[in-house]
């Protein structure tokens, strides 16, 4: 079998066999939300409930009259016991709604869904609703408003629809385990993102270390019939082989140009989570309130697949699987490529939180923590980046404050993925300087 993929990428272990074969289970009912009203790229959500009110799962408590913004519900029911500052996994601390959550209840389980449906029955604007209503954001990490991502635009149709089942970061098996687990509600997650884009065509881009993924995918795809209308293609295990470029490069065996985005070229890219959390809402009218979490990593007790309510405190899932080894270093959200370090064990997961890792020296390189030295002009960090940049010439400029040089050398294509620091053999932290150059521009920009 012929495996597609980009140029450039790494290839670190991917450390998914501690948490692959964990099923889905439910996390007990967490005492306390903090329910963050900003999860998504786009407007804040101000809260819509008032302190001491009562709330029921499924209840809006935050929402913007922003176009670009998402609704942000109740997991569980409850008393709302402030509205407060807390602890964002990137924003430092923002509003967040506190529920004191009611006790004596079950857990939510993920919504069954056996793929019946009659997708004649819904058009593409119910769709577009349902998914408005129900708060949907991309749950890959980059939390755009699913609602407007899909709204087509007539100056720019879109003719390709290409879901991410790569999870290509290390120890991440989330969705993973949604593709064993709930399979039909996966693909009419795709059919319903299809119909409501405009799009003729849809991929699955999977990485080839997920072989039982794409039997199931497979044999539900022939027995629907829908072998045709959704394409399964199989991709190098690579890292960032779940970039969106790099995605597209791989499955159409194209590139998208420096400075275009996927739009300006017809194509819509998703998600595994997402399209299930599309289903939900469109079949069943549940808001994305809930989401699978990947507990992992050498210093975590118990590494899990968790069915988590968004605004738990990571505490009341570390203590869930067993607590942290001794040996623990650093908790990162999402993962260690891409995530954030957390300080504070009362963090809360948030809609696009994929997972929570407890990560040892070992599995941190912690020869990193060695004076960098300079640039040995290996060439290794233009080898790998996948977006064909020179990364240490970019960091260099940023590190001896030429800013402008840094946007000469193209510093905003850069997709922050890592990949260069983590090959450079002096311990440069250019992703790090690279990041910071961007965050200063940004700020430049902002004040004009």
């Amino acid at each position: 079998m012929k495996l597609y993929s980009f140029k450039g990428g790494v290839h670190p272990a991917d450390r998914k066999e501690l948490s692959a074969d964990k099923a889905i289970e439910p996390l007990p009912v967490p005492s306390q939300l903090d329910v963050l009203m900003s999860q998504h790229i786009g407007a804040v959500c101000e809260p819509a409930v008032e302190k001491k009110q009562e709330v029921k799962a499924g209840d809006v408590i935050g929402e913007s009259p922003a176009f670009v913004s998402a609704k942000i519900h109740a997991p569980l029911d409850g008393t709302v016991k402030d509205i407060a500052l807390r602890s964002h996994p990137v924003l430092g601390r923002v509003k967040a709604v506190v529920i004191d959550v009611a006790q004596g209840r079950q857990p939510l389980e993920p919504l069954e869904f056996s793929g019946d449906f009659d997708l004649d029955g819904v058009s593409g604007e119910q769709i577009i609703e349902s998914i408005a209503d129900a708060g949907i954001v991309g749950m890959g990490g980059a939390g755009f408003p699913a609602s407007v991502k899909v709204t087509p635009n007539p100056k720019l149709p879109k003719h390709t629809l290409i879901v991410n089942a790569c999870e290509c970061e290390p120890y991440i098996t989330c969705d993973y385990r949604l593709m064993l687990e709930h399979t039909p509600k996966l693909i009419t997650g795709i059919m319903l993102l299809k119909k409501a884009s405009g799009a003729q065509r849809a991929y699955i881009g999977l990485e080839a270390n997920k072989p039982e993924a794409a039997k199931m995918i497979t044999e539900y795809l022939d027995k629907k019939g829908l072998s045709e209308q959704i394409k399964l293609v199989m991709l190098e295990t690579m890292y960032p082989q779940g970039g969106e470029r790099q995605l597209i490069n791989a499955v159409l065996g194209k590139p998208i140009k420096p400075g275009v985005i996927p739009p300006m070229e017809g194509l819509l890219v998703s998600n595994v989570a997402t399209a299930c959390a599309v289903t939900e809402a469109v079949v069943a009218k549940k808001p994305l309130t809930h989401r699978v979490v990947t507990v992992s990593g050498g210093g975590i007790n118990s590494p899990a697949n968790l069915y988590v309510p968004v605004g738990t405190q990571v505490s009341e899932i570390i203590e869930h699987c067993g607590g942290l080894k001794p040996e623990t270093e650093k908790l990162i959200l999402g993962g260690p490529m891409m995530g954030f370090s957390i300080a504070e064990l009362n963090t809360p997961i948030i809609k696009t939180t994929g997972s929570v890792l407890a990560l040892t020296k070992k599995e941190t390189h912690g020869a990193r923590s060695l004076h960098e030295t300079n640039c040995l002009k290996c060439g290794r960090c233009l080898d790998v980046c996948p977006e064909g940049l020179n990364p240490t010439r970019i960091a260099t400029a940023v590190k001896n404050g030429k800013l402008e040089l840094a946007k000469d050398y193209y510093i905003s294509a850069c997709m922050e993925c890592g990949s260069c620091s983590y090959v450079c053999p002096a311990k440069f932290e250019v992703s790090g300087y690279i990041k910071t150059g961007k965050a200063l521009l940004s700020k430049m920009a902002k004040k004009g």
